[in-house]
């Protein structure tokens, strides 16, 4: 990465490393074999290491605020918020002398203003990272940033952007500690405990955060608190420790509300002290890159020991496993639309039997409420009829969206069991084969497969249908209101009341179902491109194996001679690990 076109402020101690030497060498091995991903990703740990940084990674659902909890860490809000999924690419918080910012396009930093970060991490101004921001880092002089921890926010899962996602399952590899941030509404998610279980598989420090208890009663944070606990410690098979309730919008604001936030900063605090976490850092790093080297020299050596037909077979066998998947998930492809079909009518029966049920009841909560409507000028009383009406409306709907939400996750989960099924047969083929290279493959898809789209739900209050729609109407509500001329105001408004039921619980219908539709691609996608995966390395390997066959046999046996020179190399750099 280039940097010398931007001062770099002061860093925090150097942390020296046993494992230094390895990472090094482990980058040049992965030159040597043309491993440019790899390559990269050594000298950008070895750079860390070197100057003593570390990531805490703040993870979890979108919209779990976790960029203003960063904020409120450092004590002033540096990172872009708002109502729609703002963060697109990992941004890294670390230690300067003074306030700046840079990003890194096409292997180059640039340095910016923190003032324009939402021009490269917000989902509204770089719509899922099309600038083609690869890092983004503000410098801050932060106490809590001092000793060498960055803190790191990601962008959220389970948005409706799925490259965000994405983005922060690729970042796991370079977590060394953890914040989760979780709600209370919904506590925790699936895809959230599927991905902090990717974290825990190399990282022990997880600081667990039930963010946003401004916006929730005692008894919900208690209840949340309760389930997150439950749930992650099934997970991860081991204790976590306290949850933190606090509200990161609060202390951003200099609320002395009573939360958990002091022993929060303590216990982060205490996590930067650690002079181990580099070291640590290191230490997976060296495990990462060396299997990752290994199974690629594997495959070479494989491709070039055997004959070239058994390697084309080989991987004419992998094609034909995928192939056969990919037909079986167009199969299912044509059984899933049937059941999405089904599952509309579902949901249309059951919105009309919601109405049937729902209707009387708001009616007659409306009459008591506009009774008490005191209010004798026409306009003003249309208003506060209306206004009653969209209360009353809200206060039924919003509820039964849930209601919907979990019936047609359900009947959606019970479909998807079939792709997974599939996909895990295929991988359990591969490994009852034993094929070679795949050990790093997943044995399975996650068993969380429900709804992997957020809802995009909001109640429509239908302003412009309670006003009056022209001054002629308006003079009319004048006149009724000096004349005490209520009965229409109250029918217009009882009207008014059904429309927004109407309307709202069609849109409830209409969100669910295009989750499902979503949901459904997005799983299809993820699923193939694990198929991909699983043909790639080894028709790679025999891409090389042809190139050198063709030069001859000494070519051939050089190539081998070398490959099994760095494989020793590499087992004596891990020690055997």
């Amino acid at each position: 990465m280039a940097t010398g076109d931007v001062p770099i402020p002061n860093q925090a101690p150097v942390i020296g490393s046993s494992n230094a030497q390895a990472l090094d060498r482990l980058g040049a091995i992965a030159e040597q074999l043309g491993e440019d991903s790899v390559s990269a990703d050594v000298r950008q740990l070895v750079s860390r290491i070197k100057e003593g940084r570390f990531f805490v990674a703040c993870v979890g659902q979108f919209k779990r605020g976790k960029s203003t909890l960063l904020d409120a860490f450092v004590g002033e809000p540096i990172l872009p918020t708002g109502v729609v999924p703002v963060t697109t690419v990992p941004t890294v918080l670390r230690y300067g002398d003074e306030r700046a910012a840079r990003v890194l396009i096409d292997s180059r930093w640039r340095t910016i203003c923190p003032e324009e970060l939402p021009q490269f991490v917000s989902e509204e101004l770089n719509p899922e990272n099309s600038k083609q921001v690869a890092g983004v880092e503000v410098f801050l002089p932060s106490p809590l940033l001092a000793g060498g921890m960055c803190l790191v926010d990601t962008p959220g899962i389970g948005s409706v952007f799925s490259g965000n996602t994405e983005t922060t399952k690729e970042f796991i590899p370079q977590i060394d500690a953890a914040i989760l941030v979780v709600g209370a509404d919904p506590p925790i998610s699936g895809e959230e405990l599927a991905l902090i279980e990717a974290v825990a598989v190399n990282v022990d420090e997880i600081l667990i955060v039930l963010n946003k208890i401004d916006r929730v009663s005692a008894t919900e944070r208690h209840q949340a608190s309760e389930f997150a606990s439950k749930v992650l410690e099934r997970r991860l098979k081991r204790p976590i420790g306290k949850i933190y309730e606090v509200s990161g919008l609060n202390r951003l604001n200099n609320s002395t509300a009573a939360d958990d936030w002091n022993a929060l900063v303590e216990n982060l605090s205490l996590v930067a002290g650690k002079s181990a976490m580099t070291r640590s850092a290191a230490e997976r790093g060296v495990r990462r890159f060396s299997a990752s080297l290994q199974r690629s020299i594997e495959e070479r050596i494989r491709a070039l020991s055997e004959p070239i037909a058994n390697s084309e077979h080989r991987v004419a066998t992998l094609r034909q496993t995928v192939d056969q998947a990919e037909q079986s998930l167009r199969d299912l492809g044509a059984l899933f639309s049937a059941e999405q079909m089904r599952l509309s009518m579902t949901l249309l029966r059951r919105r009309k039997e919601f109405l049937r049920e729902v209707l009387p009841i708001a009616h007659e909560e409306f009459k008591q409420e506009s009774a008490a409507v005191a209010t004798t000028f026409g306009p003003s009383r249309r208003r506060e009829l209306m206004s009653i009406a969209q209360g009353v409306a809200r206060r039924h709907v919003m509820p039964w969206l849930d209601t919907e939400e979990a019936q047609a996750e359900g009947l959606y989960g019970a479909v998807t069991q079939r792709f997974v099924d599939l996909v895990n047969g295929l991988l359990r083929r591969i490994s009852d084969e034993q094929v070679a290279g795949f050990s790093h493959l997943p044995k399975s898809l996650d068993t969380e497969h429900g709804f992997r789209t957020r809802s995009r739900f909001f109640f429509h209050d239908m302003i412009t249908i309670a006003q009056p729609a022209s001054l002629m109407l308006y003079a009319i509500d004048c006149l009724m209101g000096v004349l005490h001329i209520r009965g229409r105001m109250q029918k217009d408004a009882a009207n008014f009341l059904e429309q927004l039921f109407d309307t709202n619980a069609s849109r409830v219908q209409g969100d669910v179902e295009q989750r499902v539709v979503e949901s459904r691609l997005r799983l299809e996608s993820d699923v193939r491109r694990l198929l991909r995966e699983v043909s790639a390395s080894a028709e790679q390997a025999l891409s090389k194996a042809r190139e050198f066959m063709a030069a001859g046999a000494c070519a051939v046996h050089e190539e081998l001679v070398r490959l099994r020179q760095l494989q020793e190399e590499i087992n004596t750099l891990t020690g055997g690990r």
